[in-house]
């Protein structure tokens, strides 16, 4: 498998749809109440694409799994019940989701250090991330990443727990 993360373009939206449907199915079925309000959605992902902000794991033409990207921009994070590691530029991903035909096989670590890449290709030093407190398997993918648990956040009326992993030129576990 040679996959890479590259940024969305709209052919793609209805197939990144269909991944982050059956996300959405596999976080119920766990009991999660994580995406179960209607977040995210299609239109949350035409958007994305838009400003330029949907990215998808690919090897070649497959799309594997799909994220968001963000720079500097998360008003959430200003309300943190906690301290962030840094105060510097950052880039946050939201909205990790990989194909069910692609599950167990360390992808979404894959993806999460490919973000890594992208940030110190931008020269940023700071990744951040936030993820619903039963949701385990990301919450291992953080722990297994080195991410630093930083307090909670508030998304649409819920806590999440937010992390930030502070990179440099060594940092990234490909």
């Amino acid at each position: 498998m040679n996959v890479e993360l590259q940024k969305a373009d709209h052919s793609q939206a209805v197939k990144i749809w269909e991944i982050l449907q059956k996300a959405i199915q596999r976080r119920k079925a766990e009991g999660s109440n994580q995406w179960q309000d209607g977040y995210p959605n299609l239109d949350i992902i035409k958007t994305d694409i838009e400003k330029e902000q949907g990215f998808v794991l690919i090897d070649g033409e497959d799309i594997l799994g799909y994220c968001a990207l963000i720079l500097n921009d998360e008003p959430a994070y200003a309300e943190i019940e906690g301290k962030w590691l840094s105060d510097d530029d950052f880039v946050v991903f939201h909205r990790v989701a990989i194909d069910d035909g692609h599950l167990g096989k360390g992808l979404a670590k894959k993806m999460i250090s490919l973000i890594e890449e992208y940030t110190l290709e931008n020269n940023i030093y700071s990744v951040k991330a936030d993820t619903n407190f039963d949701n385990m398997a990301m919450l291992k993918i953080f722990k297994n990443l080195g991410y630093t648990y930083c307090g909670e956040v508030y998304f649409r009326g819920g806590a999440r727990k937010a992390f930030e992993k502070v990179l440099s030129k060594t940092s990234i576990n490909i």
